[in-house]
């Protein structure tokens, strides 16, 4: 299924000078890790806190290009500069559950948001995760198939919240909006599910 997933290596190609640098400076795959999360953690407390200003919806996007490009900065890190390590996995993994859990969540206090969407979404989107990690633990590769896997909850959520943080009005399209992403969570799951096990029969 597609997914914007498949645009990583073109991201990490314009991300590899600055991921150069960085390795250079001594800093580590695991402190970029944490560092995405508590991005992440700052941008649900600011929803959290003001669910009603227009303020942190406009940042959200920003907050997500840029957790974006950190996932992207630590596994290059790990991978190009000899920083992989058990602990970097485990980060690794639960960085990306946490984030999306504490980022996304808020939204649901927000009047635009239906509330139901957005947990059902979060549920999944952990689910969909530990689906993609358990078809590595069965002996396959760890699974990053489509449609909603984390750069497009990402890019939906962005840009959902850029259009209400803009004014635009929420209301039924929004709602369709959030119940398709439901959806395309749930085949999302089916889809790595199956594509981990048939890996595992050739």
């Amino acid at each position: 299924m597609p997914s914007v997933y498949q645009l990583k290596s073109r991201f990490q190609d314009l991300l590899r000078p600055l991921v150069a640098r960085l390795a250079t400076a001594g800093v580590t795959a695991n402190q970029v890790t944490v560092a995405a999360m508590l991005l992440s953690l700052l941008a649900g407390i600011a929803l959290f806190q003001y669910p009603r200003s227009p303020w942190p919806l406009l940042l959200l996007p920003v907050a997500l290009l840029a957790r974006m490009a950190l996932n992207a900065i630590d596994g290059m890190l790990a991978r190009e500069h000899g920083m992989t390590s058990q602990l970097g996995a485990v980060l690794n993994e639960l960085g990306d559950v946490v984030s999306d859990t504490v980022i996304y969540l808020p939204l649901a206090l927000l009047p635009a948001f239906d509330a139901r969407a957005v947990v059902l979404i979060v549920v999944l989107a952990i689910i969909g995760e530990l689906t993609g990690v358990l078809s590595q633990a069965l002996g396959a590769g760890r699974r990053y198939d489509g449609p909603m896997g984390k750069s497009d909850r990402a890019l939906l959520f962005g840009a959902l919240a850029l259009l209400i943080g803009l004014g635009v009005p929420g209301g039924l399209w929004l709602d369709i909006v959030l119940w398709l992403a439901v959806a395309a969570s749930l085949l999302t799951i089916v889809n790595r599910a199956r594509a981990g096990l048939a890996e595992q029969t050739r």
